[in-house]
């Protein structure tokens, strides 16, 4: 039966351990792109569903004091409001677009994936921006590359490969999208925007993704458990694996797409 809650819930204490790790993997790659475009003083930018205060507080750095950050979240708990940007609570599907017509920037990662109403947000993030306007959309496809190692040599990485398809299966079952990346390109263009392009980022190994993993495991426990799609001896081998180092683990392709409003 399809859930629609949120798997990865803001409220989660192991929220803010995920934001921290995605912030080192991915931080670098959003800039970027945002540089890429033009992020420069004095632009309006909006980042939806923010969840952490990383990319925030970067666009509020870049733009200075005669521009404008505003940061949304269904769940805002992880943000600051004195970060040098504006803090508040929005559902990007459910709720108008904020100042429309007004934002040089519009920026979602790893938000629409979740979304239940894709189109709807797209459009509501193409009616924030003014015209000339860049949206710049971030989110992962998991079955471009769905597993957690992918060098699968032994029965600790077969038990990685296996949490990673159990931890996908809820996320399907949650109304996420996991082939929502590659879309990108083709959705932004269906909004209306013009000079789309995407390029795609692949993290393996490291500490950064090695936290984020057993963050993540331990943070959605209870649901695999309560669906019977691992025990508790598979997740405590599986995260004791990790904190000995025994895995090269790998995320699935962040593909990051941008396109710009008419004038």
């Amino acid at each position: 039966m399809s859930d629609r809650r949120y798997l990865l819930d803001n409220a989660r204490v192991e929220a803010g351990e995920r934001f921290t790790w995605l912030a080192e993997l991915f931080d670098g790659v959003t800039r970027g792109h945002a540089d890429w475009l033009g992020l420069s003083p004095g632009w309006r930018c909006w980042d939806v569903g923010a969840g952490g205060p990383s990319i925030p507080e970067a666009l509020a750095a870049a733009v200075g004091p005669t521009g404008y950050v505003l940061a949304t979240d269904i769940n805002p708990t992880w943000l600051n409001a004195t970060g040098g940007y504006e803090v508040r609570q929005h559902d990007v599907v459910a709720d108008p677009p904020p100042q429309p017509g007004t934002f040089d920037l519009v920026h979602a990662r790893l938000v629409l994936v979740h979304v239940p109403d894709r189109a709807r947000a797209l459009t509501n993030m193409v009616a924030a921006l003014r015209p000339g306007g860049w949206l710049l959309v971030e989110d992962a496809d998991t079955e471009l590359q769905p597993l957690a190692c992918l060098d699968e040599v032994g029965p600790a990485q077969q038990r990685a490969n296996r949490l990673r398809r159990a931890v996908r299966e809820l996320m399907t079952r949650r109304g996420a999208d996991l082939r929502y990346g590659r879309t990108l390109p083709q959705a932004l263009r269906a909004a209306g925007l013009t000079d789309v392009a995407a390029t795609g980022c692949f993290p393996v190994g490291g500490v950064a993704c090695d936290r984020l993993e057993a963050a993540t495991v331990r943070m959605v426990r209870a649901e695999l458990l309560a669906a019977g799609l691992a025990d508790d001896t598979e997740i405590d081998t599986h995260l004791a694996a990790i904190d000995a180092g025994e895995l090269d683990l790998t995320l699935a392709p962040l593909i990051s797409a941008w396109g710009r409003r008419a004038d």
